[in-house]
């Protein structure tokens, strides 16, 4: 099948870039659009991407964020995508703006609704604090401007139930679920499991890692945290003995590190989170919150323990339940393979197929946009 793939940039290799690169991997021959492309940051099949007139301002790929009130405009600049038999954007801000050609169907594989402006107040420590307020007042025009964006797009595809929620609360449409993809086939149980547990992802303030330093502080199990960001000098300052930081580690490392761990702990709301399913992937429970994409990786005393709410008790009450309990690596993983890659990759050729099918029929655009693919 020949389709376009729209990402809102590739300046960096993380939890969306990879759902692009399985994309690629389903649909080898596809176009892929961006609006700016850093190739040394990313793996080969990310590089063949078209940028927009956004690659050539100086220093845009170093600070991409600072430019996103100029990416409505850098999607719109761009000629209606034409010659393909469907569109797939990827979107968390601006890509689902991608100008489709009359008569080809758009599928946008939401990771959520645009977080800056539909939830400011975690996401400004992304901005400097000179544009700040600024930056504030924008995100009311972001917020009506997304809304109408939403109406480029003829079927939404989710990566957890959370987000499913918030694009019908946001947009008023429905979504189906497609969990992002997992290196299942990788990130694999073995070695001796520890008595330490385990921190992984950036040190910024929505990710939670202060709640976590903060509840060890209080107990005397070990914690060891992998992971750079602006919060990491204060942290550091704060930490009792009983914390370790390694900083970012190398893939294989942190295979190892999951795999030793008692078990991870992540107690932020996220929009689905990759690091929990990779722990799982490895044998190893964790402990989320009962908010958001944790609800649908961690089963409460089967695969992990959730807490909640996002207190510093009620972290160090899971982390002493998960010192005491024992649960099963086996099953454990076995669930997890329910993230894999391969699956991954079926299910996105397969609502591909189901929306170019659908929208063929009479009527059958106006079908998917009411009801989707569910």
């Amino acid at each position: 099948m020949r389709i376009a793939v729209a990402h809102e940039w590739l300046v960096r290799y993380a939890g969306s870039e990879r759902v692009v690169d399985e994309l690629l991997a389903a649909f080898p021959d596809a176009q892929l659009l961006t609006t700016m492309l850093e190739p040394a940051a990313v793996p080969p099949r990310l590089r063949s991407a078209t940028p927009s007139l956004l690659q050539r301002i100086p220093g845009a790929t170093r600070h991409h964020e600072w430019f996103l009130p100029l990416m409505p405009l850098a999607w719109r600049l761009r000629r209606p995508i034409a010659d393909v038999e469907a569109v797939v954007s990827s979107s968390h801000a601006c890509a689902k703006a991608v100008r489709v050609g009359t008569g080809i169907p758009h599928l946008c594989y939401c990771h959520t609704p645009m977080r800056y402006a539909w939830d400011f107040e975690s996401e400004q420590s992304r901005f400097p604090h000179a544009i700040r307020p600024a930056a504030r007042l924008g995100m009311a025009w972001f917020r009506e401007w997304d809304r109408r964006s939403a109406g480029n797009v003829d079927v939404f595809v989710a990566n957890s139930t959370a987000v499913r929620e918030r694009i019908n609360s946001v947009y008023g449409r429905p979504a189906k679920v497609i969990h992002p993809p997992v290196r299942t086939e990788r990130f694999t149980p073995g070695g001796q499991r520890g008595e330490a547990f385990l921190y992984v992802g950036r040190l910024v303030p929505y990710k939670r890692a202060d709640l976590v330093v903060e509840a060890f502080a209080g107990l005397e199990q070990r914690l060891v945290v992998v992971g750079e960001g602006q919060l990491g000098p204060r942290l550091k300052a704060r930490a009792t003995s009983n914390v370790t930081f390694l900083g970012d580690v190398e893939e294989e490392r942190l295979i190892e590190l999951y795999r030793a761990a008692r078990a991870l702990v992540f107690p932020a709301e996220e929009d689905f989170g990759i690091a929990m399913a990779e722990a799982q992937a490895c044998g190893t429970p964790v402990i989320g919150l009962d908010r958001g994409g944790a609800r649908d990786i961690v089963e409460d005393g089967v695969t992990g323990w959730l807490v909640d709410a996002p207190t510093v008790e009620g972290v160090r009450e899971a982390v002493r339940r998960a010192a005491q309990e024992e649960l099963d690596p086996a099953e454990i993983r076995r669930r997890a393979e329910r993230f894999s890659s391969d699956r991954f990759r079926t299910e996105m050729v397969a609502a591909v197929e189901a929306m170019v099918a659908l929208a063929a029929e009479p009527g059958g655009f106006a079908r998917l946009r009411r009801a989707g693919l569910e």
